[in-house]
């Protein structure tokens, strides 16, 4: 069954993240890490996506970072090779390409040499009076974490990272990938040395997650809507799961993955960014500080974990070898930059609880791995079952549940499963769904995260980016639980076919509490 909309547009929509009635002034974008794949599959295919779609000044200008030896020539020929490869749209337009490959510069720079940021001052001045940048910068790292303190130190001591360049105009940002940190103590540190140069107000750290379509529209699927934000509390919602699963190994990422693991690479950032957009309270506006304020009162609400409630609510694994598709794959051990007898998890599946009025009593089931069933990243709000009895005698074994499920990736959308009676005599129920899918239901293909986030960040809009509260509070209880783990170096990982939905341990969590995951 699926959801027929009206194609006509409200007259006040709610405007979550790209925000079209405003418009970007003249800036330019620095990427460190110009040469590297995030800028090749991600950036400059979403740079030039916005350019396509109207969003950019003409004017708007790109310089890459990076050490290999390129010309300006050289530069947009690879940036014309990656759109052609990684672009949602193409054929690239050649007229538009003609206009936004004019504003793309190299410049050639170590990135911990003095002289080499003196230079792009120099760059960036010059450009600022030629194409008529005014002085806005940003600065894209798209580096190991390990520059990040060196490179806003160099653009300090170059005159770069003044809010007010330029002769008192004109601004200064810089965006931060993940990870931020590797654990509450260096997202600390990292912070007080960004702070050195950069104010928070200048700081956008990225998740790209809060780019993708049915993220932002959370918000407005709570909020925007009558029917929904009454029964989002713990007197008719059972149980919250989210779910980011991956059908793939780590492949080439073994050397990371081995500093990181699942509860770092995914927990930590991208899930909970879902849980505080389910959970938090309704802002006072869709401004910054609003929207995020809610979201750290609900990392606050949750309780630290005890050292026995770790090994009772969480759960780790890691794949080991197999068959998937008929085809024999490498377990986590055997993968390239992986220790052979590493102990670094794979999968964590997690309960939490939300302390609060609106959530006290509702489990809150985390769950993420490599090597699992499907590509899949799901929030499913799962409502308490209607009592049993009005229906005894007819038939009917058991009532489901109804489930409001939020697909943020693949097939972008948002489904309600609820009870129908299947025609016939008898009385049968069976379970149906109502289906909302971005693409067939708006004729058009949604932005790519990164399209958004950018464009944010250009508008000076921080909504969609991590404050540093979110990252600290959400490290203090991950590192509770990578402690505790670290204490059991004794205690059995356990192994689970690839292909499958991880180690039997992670159903027994859920089960015990007389509930199951979700079938996907």
């Amino acid at each position: 069954m699926e959801i027929a909309l009206a194609s006509q547009q409200s007259q006040n929509p709610l405007r979550v993240g790209m925000r079209s009635a405003r418009n970007v002034a003249p800036c330019v974008m620095v990427i460190f890490g110009a040469t590297g794949d995030l800028t090749h599959r991600k950036l400059l295919p979403a740079l030039y996506n916005l350019a396509l779609e109207h969003p950019l000044p003409p004017q708007f200008t790109v310089v890459g970072v990076a050490r290999r030896p390129f010309s300006n020539e050289e530069f947009r020929q690879q940036a014309l090779d990656s759109i052609n490869q990684f672009s949602r749209r193409r054929p690239v337009n050649e007229r538009v390409w003609d206009t936004f490959s004019k504003g793309l510069y190299y410049h050639q720079s170590q990135f911990d040499d003095k002289s080499g940021y003196e230079g792009l001052a120099k760059l960036l001045e010059q450009l600022d009076q030629e194409r008529g940048t005014g002085g806005n910068h940003i600065f894209y790292l798209a580096t190991p974490p390990s520059f990040y303190g060196t490179i806003g130190d160099l653009l300090n001591s170059a005159g770069l990272a003044s809010q007010d360049g330029n002769g008192g105009q004109g601004w200064s940002r810089i965006i931060v990938e993940k990870p931020f940190g590797h654990d509450l103590e260096s997202a600390m540190a990292l912070n007080k040395e960004l702070n050195k140069a950069f104010k928070e107000d200048q700081i956008y750290r990225i998740d790209h997650y809060l780019g993708k379509e049915t993220v932002q529209n959370i918000m407005v699927l709570r909020f925007g809507n009558g029917i929904f934000e009454p029964i989002w509390d713990r007197r008719y919602v059972d149980n919250v799961q989210i779910t980011v699963a991956e059908n793939i190994g780590v492949d080439s990422r073994g050397d990371y993955y081995e500093e990181a693991g699942a509860m770092r690479d995914m927990v930590q950032n991208h899930m909970m960014q879902l849980l505080t957009l389910v959970a938090m309270e309704p802002p006072t506006n869709f401004g910054a500080n609003a929207v995020r304020d809610e979201k750290v009162k609900v990392l606050r609400a949750i309780p630290p974990f005890a050292e026995a409630e770790i090994a009772a609510d969480t759960v780790r694994g890691q794949y080991g070898p197999g068959m998937v598709g008929g085809e024999v794959v490498r377990g986590y051990r055997q993968e390239p930059g992986v220790n052979p007898n590493s102990r670094t998890e794979t999968f964590v599946a997690l309960k939490l609880a939300i302390e609060n009025w609106r959530w006290a009593g509702v489990p809150f089931y985390l769950r993420t791995g490599k090597r699992l069933t499907k590509r899949i990243t799901e929030v499913a709000i799962q409502f308490k079952r209607p009592p049993y009895l009005l229906f005894q005698g007819t038939g009917t074994d058991q009532m489901q549940p109804n489930v409001l499920s939020l697909r943020i990736q693949p097939n972008e959308g948002i489904s309600l499963l609820f009870e129908a009676k299947v025609p016939g005599q008898e009385m049968q129920l069976r379970s149906v769904n109502m289906d909302f899918l971005y693409g067939s239901s708006f004729g058009v293909e949604p932005p790519e995260a990164y399209e958004r986030l950018l464009l944010d960040c250009m508008l000076g809009d921080s909504t969609l980016f991590t404050r540093i509260d979110e990252t600290e509070y959400s490290w203090q209880l991950i590192d509770a639980i990578e402690h505790a783990w670290s204490r059991s170096l004794a205690a059995a990982l356990p192994q689970y076919e690839p292909g499958t939905w991880g180690p039997k341990e992670a159903d027994a969590l859920i089960e015990r509490d007389g509930r199951t995951w979700r079938r996907l």
